[in-house]
């Protein structure tokens, strides 16, 4: 799709639906490792996470590391951004350096990577975008797309809120400003309940710490709030912290809505201090590797491939969590 302002986020005309991948989980510090070179059989990939900020974005990258392996033809160098832009410009800028075949990253933010990004399609090295989203002015910045769709988990969090709780006073807890997450998820959210019941909003930039910081003084700002809608399970749990240290109890006194569907924040449903939850499967690094190995090849592939993604209420089982594999 050749477009001047070009953002792969919602159901495209070309939408392949993943399964449910299944990765073990793999060791490593997660910064700038290297498998050996020298095999011409291998492709070269730069992948160049975000960060490490939240339990689903370690099982994202737990998947990929399992999936782009020598043994599956994958020499991979990673390079972790630790949530700075700047820190995944320059990884991306080195991979060029390198000479890699494929580049594959996750953007902290929507924009700012025009200039890189042209660099990268001026020497001619193929971009698989995974999970996040970019907003730019270059033509067919990348091939591939693959994620969730995070105005979908938006509209799916809401609907649920304004059908068990339509008179509710609704604070939104942000993820990181200007992120393809952030940024359509509250746009999901906000359409469907409406603007009116929402009385405040905060970042917790997708972190527990955060997410409790955002809670206490929310909670001081907001006092008659009663329904949390939080971008993601870690910071909910954040907010939990907050709560019950207001004296207040979580799941009761304040209706608790996340997205992502990590373990930790599955088991707050178990515990009835969650409420809802909508799944954003970070486990599908098999598919990353298949849609390398078909952009390397130039095999046609799919603009954008969504992730299946369910939802999960209270009345999931201990059974259902520990199963899970993240």
């Amino acid at each position: 799709m050749v477009s001047k302002k070009f953002r792969a986020r919602g159901i495209a005309a070309t939408v392949a639906v993943l399964s449910l991948g299944l990765a073990a989980c793999s060791s490593g510090d997660g910064d700038g490792d290297k498998g050996a070179s020298g095999d011409g059989d291998l492709i070269t990939v730069g992948f160049s996470q975000l960060g490490a900020e939240s339990g689903w974005r370690t099982a994202n990258t737990e998947s990929v590391k399992a999936s782009l392996t020598k043994e599956n033809g994958i020499d991979l160098t990673f390079a972790d951004a630790q949530q700075k832009q700047e820190n995944q410009i320059k990884a991306l800028r080195d991979f060029i350096d390198q000479g890699v075949d494929v580049i594959a990253f996750s953007p902290v933010v929507e924009t700012g990577w025009d200039e890189v990004l042209q660099e990268i399609k001026d020497n001619e090295i193929p971009v698989v975008l995974v999970d996040r989203t970019v907003d730019t002015t270059v033509d067919d910045p990348y091939v591939t797309w693959i994620g969730a769709d995070f105005h979908s988990e938006g509209v799916k969090a809401g609907e649920w809120v304004k059908e068990n709780y339509p008179d509710a006073k609704i604070f939104e807890m942000q993820g990181t400003l200007g992120s393809g997450a952030q940024v359509d998820r509250e746009a999901g959210f906000d359409e469907t309940v409406g603007a009116d019941k929402i009385i405040g909003k905060a970042s917790g930039n997708f972190t527990r710490a955060e997410g409790k910081a955002a809670m206490e003084a929310a909670l001081q700002a907001y006092p008659d709030m009663n329904l949390l809608f939080a971008h993601n399970d870690d910071m909910g749990l954040g907010a939990i912290e907050a709560i019950e240290n207001a004296g207040k109890v979580p799941g009761k006194d304040i209706i608790i809505v996340t997205v992502d569907g990590v373990r930790d924040g599955l088991q707050a449903l178990v515990d009835k201090k969650f409420n809802f939850v909508v799944e954003c499967n970070p486990v599908f690094g098999d598919q990353i590797l298949d849609a390398i190995k078909k952009v390397h090849a130039g095999e046609e592939v799919p603009k954008e491939t969504i992730v299946v993604d369910k939802t999960f209420d209270q009345s999931i089982t201990q059974d259902e969590v520990d199963a899970r594999l993240y």
